[in-house]
């Protein structure tokens, strides 16, 4: 019997230095993290129970060993991950500031995740889906966007949803007026469009949330809409229904790496389980709530990858969590 995917996901996978205190010289000591969003999203749904595949590229190197070796172990299947004897895997050092968010340096001129060919796309993997995700930083380039572009109309062809998370890096664009010509790209493919605020602000120029979905969907027939607003929860909109779930704030954060990839994933279980035909209040709600509680979650651990919940540790945030709201 051949072989079903819940979701396929192609993109950047990289390694993510993170910070990790200081050696006895007082250096900052490094911590190679596996990293990329959209390995991330399906290491989540692989511990939701769904099946997932991977296309992407890094390179024939010990840290591209390293990350095909990880993601296999988080459960994806990585026969469509290409090694690249020519060019190294991406590298990208983080900055923790202390209130937990990031800044982003990378060493990707060229990285291999940017030599994805159309060639290397397996359509017959993509047909196997229900779900195609896919970000923006395959499309930074023209060879990979060519890859991108061509892997979203076999997922379109074959009647997959298709979903789409912007996942903005300013540093890695030539131009930001290319970035957000490629972000509407996806907008204009996309059945589930996961945004954060700051690129709501940076698409459509305001910090009204709501009319800036209003906005988009002046442009765009997206069915659902979630941004994800930090440490003011999330919302979702979906026909007329605006609904929002607050945010799990906790104090043992240490990092927000991984968390709207961890959202992201719970978002997609959800309508893998639900569709997207007709979506209630209720259930809208209920999306929105396991997902920000995932999402708090994977901001007590270091990386994300290798460290995301297990359903039963979500479900135990939300209903804690739901208790004390009441």
């Amino acid at each position: 019997m051949e072989t079903r995917y819940d979701v396929v996901a192609l993109g950047e996978l990289l390694i993510d230095f993170t910070e990790n205190g200081l050696s006895g010289q007082g250096n900052p000591l490094l911590e190679a993290n596996p990293g990329g969003a959209p390995c991330n999203v399906l290491a989540m749904l692989n511990k939701l129970g769904k099946k997932t595949a991977f296309i992407g590229k890094v390179g024939n190197d010990q840290f591209g060993k390293m990350l095909k070796e990880v993601v296999e172990e988080s459960g994806t299947d990585v026969s469509a991950l290409a090694m690249d004897d020519q060019v190294h895997t991406t590298l990208a050092f983080v900055h923790t500031f202390p209130d937990g968010d990031r800044e982003f340096s990378f060493y990707r001129n060229p990285g291999a995740d940017m030599m994805l060919t159309k060639e290397e796309v397996d359509p017959e993997l993509i047909k196997k889906a229900r779900i195609f995700h896919f970000g923006t930083l395959s499309s930074t380039h023209a060879g990979v966007r060519e890859a991108t572009r061509y892997a979203i109309d076999v997922a379109k062809e074959n009647g997959l949803l298709v979903s789409f998370d912007p996942n903005l890096r300013e540093p890695l664009w030539e131009s930001l007026e290319q970035a957000k010509e490629e972000i509407l790209y996806g907008m204009s493919k996309c059945d589930i469009l996961k945004i954060s605020d700051n690129e709501m602000e940076f698409m459509t120029g305001t910090t009204d949330y709501n009319k800036g979905v209003e906005m988009l969907r002046e442009q765009f027939d997206i069915p659902l809409i979630c941004v994800t607003l930090g440490k003011e929860g999330s919302r979702a909109f979906y026909k007329d229904m605006i609904v929002e779930a607050a945010p799990f704030v906790r104090e043992d954060t240490i990092e927000t790496t991984g968390a709207g990839d961890t959202f992201e994933a719970c978002t997609l279980n959800y309508i893998l389980e639900h569709g997207l035909e007709d979506l209630t209040e209720e259930n809208l709600k209920e999306m929105l709530t396991f997902a920000n509680a995932g999402a708090s979650i994977i901001t007590t651990r270091k990386g994300a990858l290798k460290v995301m919940p297990k359903k039963e540790e979500i479900e135990k945030v939300s209903q804690e969590i739901g208790r004390a709201h009441v």
